[in-house]
């Protein structure tokens, strides 16, 4: 099982959104699963490979040129794929991740979350698309998709695609479906 992490890469966040990453990639590497993540070292997309690779568990980082270029590559994953684009990064996560998971993130978090959950509600793929928000951060994101249903700009079953959850258990037991 290959789990997809979407998150943060900012410096100025709070240590435990830091800690939540760490935790959520502990407990993939205890169940012998492998991340792929955007292939980062620093803030919650560092900490996530740190915590697969303390149980000895595989990470898969896929970042593009650009950000290897301002050394932001994380060099200590197992793999680690040289992308030209944002988009290609994207689309090679899709393809060697069977679950995703975001965690809180700013607008880069949020495009590839929405990217993936639109894909998933358009039968591009067929694979569980997770928030993992113990803080609320993503609370008025939400409250937004709940006003967008009320309007009708969100189709029936488009919802229920996106799966909420508070911690790193319900997450991925949401991930091993």
């Amino acid at each position: 099982m290959r789990i997809a992490v979407f998150c943060s890469s900012s410096p100025t966040i709070d240590q435990k959104y830091i800690d939540l990453a760490q935790d959520l990639g502990r407990e993939i590497g205890k169940r012998n699963w492998e991340l792929v993540s955007g292939g980062g070292h620093i803030s919650m997309m560092g900490a996530v490979a740190r915590g697969v690779r303390s149980e000895g568990g595989i990470s898969i980082g896929v970042i593009p040129q650009m950000l290897v270029d301002i050394e932001f590559a994380d060099h200590d994953s197992h793999e680690l794929y040289i992308v030209s684009s944002m988009r290609e990064r994207k689309g090679k996560m899709e393809e060697l991740s069977d679950a995703f998971i975001a965690m809180p993130g700013g607008p880069g978090t949020l495009e590839e979350l929405f990217e993936i959950w639109v894909g998933r509600f358009l039968k591009f793929h067929n694979k569980p698309v997770i928030v993992l928000d113990p803080f609320g951060i993503f609370a008025p994101l939400k409250d937004l998709l709940d006003h967008l249903e009320m309007h009708g700009f969100m189709k029936p079953g488009q919802r229920e695609l996106l799966r909420w959850c508070t911690s790193v258990e319900e997450a991925l037991l949401e991930a091993g479906l």
